[in-house]
């Protein structure tokens, strides 16, 4: 007789309960843990894929496996290559290895969650890498992020896995912090809505396209405020209030969660003492109280192992991630204790059994009891397409931000007949892909000095020399870059930072690389890599200096993966483009930029500081109602948050305006405001704009921001022409949390900025009436 839960027809509720009726203790404890590296389930023999023995041994310890994280990741840490992974023609084979093993050799065949590190790209040999996050924010082009990410979530599935783990709601505060590249910017709509775009990119619309053989469940880290860390070390205490953390920290989750999220990762960070793994009042008064949240939350690895030191043994420490609502363990040793935690009376069955259904219900959500295999064929078709490579080269290309063109230096002219290219991220392929990055097979990657090879008129002469290092302190190249400045009409310089790994790293149980002082490689930025200067690592700035002195006009591109402070090396540039982590495409992009067959359209997601001391620097501070400089330098930011240059000039003004006042309880009753904004491109190209639509609110009963960006649109224009943009302001972007913490529309007069950089000129002012 076929069992309830084995019935398609059934609802997922019916076969969850039918399920966990049937299911032992140690069966639950399985299904709660993601203990192993996937990496360790598998050895590769010639050609041939082999389970392990400790594969084996993990399944039989749980009756079965909630979770295998990893079983396709090819990287440093991992030390799987070409050589010894799993080939990409074979992913299939292997997926459904693991499969078929756990579904004949454990009692109830309770299929096993695949998941798969997507940060910017599948982690994975042969896959799409995407430039990094904060630079996907520099588009201001969410639909692009979309497309790009159902590429991804494509290969993921195609190969056979299941669950993406994805970067999208760390907001970006701190910039000394090493995984600055891994958030969307510093503001909470703009990251918001592209956390949205990745759960759409990735899920699809709905759980008819979750069961198909191109969508993955999205699990979102991390939950949160690990931005905000104090002094930018990793990991770090986060000490801020509710408020902030409603107001900044908490609205890419909760959009991210409407948009139907089926995962959200904890951070490692504690808020206000208490750690994120034991924060009940984040994890279910919020998450699930709140927003209704119904799918899985998932440990970070390792992390509930750090609950030791408040819990004292691994068992208290799992029972109290566990009653804090952590789902499904990351690598910890603590929850493979759960089964004498709950014997202890540490943790009770009911909160064992809420977590088991949770995982269940994802199980059953992507249909893997219906088809827990693979298309063995998929792996091929799915990896690496030509619509990938497209998107993947626009996120690169809308990424770029022109930060400087004095006396129109850019794009470069033909009489230009000698280039020297110069720097340390001129011709280094890793150095401009990011942390987390899988291995790159030579010839798929484009690097700047290449791109400018291919791009470039015929007859112009290319001359390339390194010039010096990312940290290295040596100079010994600098006569070599002098020279080759000299006798030429233009330099472009590619300088910048680093997060590439390397085999010979010493590396954390995380995965975090292990830095200090004295550590002899050139990274300055990933995880466990925090900067307490921003300033260009080595003698990047003095190269820059020595070159200026030349007297050849100098184009600097900035390639790195936080914000740098550039007020050093910016007054010897006649120009100046700042690319995060182009990725793989990222080469071709900067060089269509430089020659202008592409226009450049990127603005900042993050705001540029003149220097360390400054910060913080973001754009949306408290407003304090004056001015509040500093004796030695100015309190403003190199370059502010939404800036960005093109070839062409826009103009944007007040077209119209529905209403200049509006009572709190209209707002409240779902009315709003609407203002539509004319653009212009007055300029003889064509180009894109992103208009952006701020306000700022005075006569609140709590202190409000200096600007808030509440809306942004970006369109392109041919010459001349205009367009109309519509914003609305209702209660989702005029409401505050007030004094009683409700989220309520309070009277208060907001003016209205609309242009394109946080620096918008005011457009209007409206009265929200009591």
């Amino acid at each position: 007789m076929v069992a309830d839960y084995m019935k398609a027809e059934l609802s997922v509720e019916q076969r969850v309960d039918d399920l966990v009726s049937r299911m032992t203790l140690k069966e639950k404890v399985g299904q709660l843990n993601q203990h192993m590296y996937g990496w360790d389930a598998y050895r590769r023999s010639g050609q041939d894929i082999e389970l392990t023995d400790k594969f084996k041994e993990q399944v039989a310890f749980g009756g079965g496996m909630g979770a295998l994280y990893g079983l396709f990741r090819a990287d440093p840490w991992s030390a799987v290559t070409h050589d010894n992974g799993i080939p990409t023609r074979l992913n299939g084979k292997a997926a459904n290895a693991i499969q078929r093993y756990v579904r004949e050799h454990t009692r109830l065949g309770i299929p096993v969650l695949l998941s798969e590190e997507c940060p910017h790209g599948h982690q994975a040999l042969d896959s799409t890498l995407l430039p990094v996050n904060l630079a996907v924010g520099s588009t201001w082009n969410p639909a692009l992020a979309e497309r790009a990410y159902s590429y991804v979530a494509s290969e993921i599935r195609g190969r056979g896995a299941h669950l993406g783990l994805v970067s999208a709601l760390d907001i970006l505060i701190e910039p000394r912090w090493g995984r600055a590249e891994e958030c969307y910017g510093e503001d909470p709509f703009l990251a918001a809505q592209f956390a949205q775009a990745v759960v759409r990119g990735l899920q699809g619309d709905g759980e008819k396209d979750l069961r198909s053989n191109s969508r993955v469940a999205a699990v979102l880290k991390h939950l949160c405020a690990q931005g905000a860390a104090l002094g930018g070390h990793n990991a770090g205490p986060a000490n801020i209030g509710e408020r902030e953390l409603r107001e900044i920290h908490l609205p890419a989750a909760r959009i991210g969660v409407a948009a139907g999220a089926k995962g959200l990762m904890a951070a490692y960070n504690e808020i206000d003492g208490v750690p994120c793994h034991a924060n009940s009042r984040l994890l279910q008064g919020i998450l699930r109280d709140e927003w209704q949240f119904d799918g899985i939350v998932m440990a970070d690895g390792g992390a509930v192992d750090r609950l030791l030191a408040l819990a004292g043994d691994y068992e208290a420490a799992a029972a109290m991630a566990l009653q804090a609502g952590v789902d499904l363990s990351l690598w910890d040793k603590a929850y493979t204790t759960l089964e004498a935690a709950v014997e202890r009376g540490l943790v009770d069955m009911e909160k064992v059994d809420r977590s088991v259904r949770r995982v269940l219900q994802l199980k059953f959500e992507l249909g893997l009891f219906e088809q827990p295999y693979v298309d063995e064929a998929l792996s091929v078709s799915a990896v690496g397409t030509e619509q990938a490579k497209a998107a993947n080269l626009q996120l690169a290309r809308e990424s770029s931000v022109l930060l400087r063109n004095e006396n129109s230096i850019l794009p470069l002219s033909a009489k230009q007949r000698r280039i020297a290219v110069i720097g340390p991220n001129a011709d280094h392929v890793y150095n401009q892909l990011g942390d987390y990055t899988s291995i790159q097979l030579p010839g798929t990657c484009t690097t700047v000095l290449q791109g400018i090879r291919q791009m470039a008129p015929v007859g112009t002469e290319i001359v390339y020399a390194r010039g010096c290092g990312i940290r290295d302190m040596r100079e010994d190249g600098f006569a070599e870059a002098i020279e080759a400045v000299t006798h030429a009409d233009v330099a472009v310089l590619v300088l910048g930072g680093s997060s590439a790994r390397d085999f010979g790293d010493q590396f954390d149980n995380n995965g975090a690389i292990i830095m200090g002082r004295d550590h002899a490689g050139e990274m300055d930025c990933g995880e466990g890599v925090d900067l307490a200067d921003l300033r260009l690592g080595g003698v990047q700035e003095k190269l820059v200096e020595q070159l200026a002195a030349t007297g050849t006009p100098i184009a600097a591109i900035v390639i790195a993966g936080r914000p740098h402070a550039l007020e050093a090396i910016e007054r010897h540039c006649n120009a100046l483009v700042y690319a995060t982590y182009p990725g793989p495409e990222g080469g071709r992009a900067l060089a269509e930029i430089l020659f202008g067959q592409v226009n450049p359209s990127g603005k900042l997601s993050v705001s540029l500081p003149r220097s360390s001391s400054q910060l913080p620097v973001y754009y949306n501070q408290k407003n304090q109602g004056r001015s509040r400089p500093y004796v030695d330098m100015t309190e403003q930011p190199l370059y502010p948050f939404g800036f960005g240059l093109s070839y062409t000039e826009f103009d944007c003004e007040l077209e119209s305006v529905s209403a200049r006042q509006i009572s709190a309880q209209q707002l409240e009753r779902g009315e709003s405001i609407k203002l539509v904004v004319r653009v212009t491109n007055k300029g003889q190209r064509f180009g894109a704009e992103t208009v952006q639509l701020y306000i700022q609110a005075v006569g609140s009963p709590i202190t409000r921001r200096v600007r808030e960006l509440k809306g942004f649109r970006k369109l392109e224009l041919q010459p001349g022409e205009q367009a109309s943009v519509e914003f609305e302001l209702s209660k989702e972007e005029v409401a505050i949390w007030n004094q009683e913490m409700m989220f309520k529309v309070e009277p208060c007069e907001l003016t209205v900025f609309a242009g394109g950089s946080s620096l918008a000129p005011e457009v209007c002012k409206i009265k929200v009436s009591p």
